[in-house]
């Protein structure tokens, strides 16, 4: 997407009130505590262990470290995790490969 694409559409999610993460294919993330994790609006699930989970979205990965994770609930861009979390990373997109 070129800069001014990107910049048409934060003037039009600002203009007219529109969430920012729908507008600019951001993922969405609320954590309860450090139990649960909800994502919204990501492109698919990488890789998945008991201490990692690693989800893509359109502008990179999110990584998501903790002990005994586990899938409460998978749905087409929706996805629920529970256990111990300790942490949430951004990873942006590789430009090379």
């Amino acid at each position: 997407m070129s800069k001014w694409q990107q910049q048409l559409r934060t003037w039009i999610s600002r203009y007219f009130d529109l969430p920012s993460d729908v507008m600019l294919d951001l993922p969405r993330i609320t954590t309860i505590g450090s139990i649960h994790v909800y994502i919204e609006n990501h492109t698919g699930l990488l890789h998945f262990s008991d201490e990692e989970v690693r989800i893509q979205y359109k502008k990179g990965q999110v990584r998501i470290l903790g002990k005994d994770l586990g899938v409460k609930m998978m749905l087409k861009e929706e996805l629920l995790l529970e256990g111990e979390l300790k942490s949430v990373e951004f990873l942006p997109e590789s430009k090379g490969g």
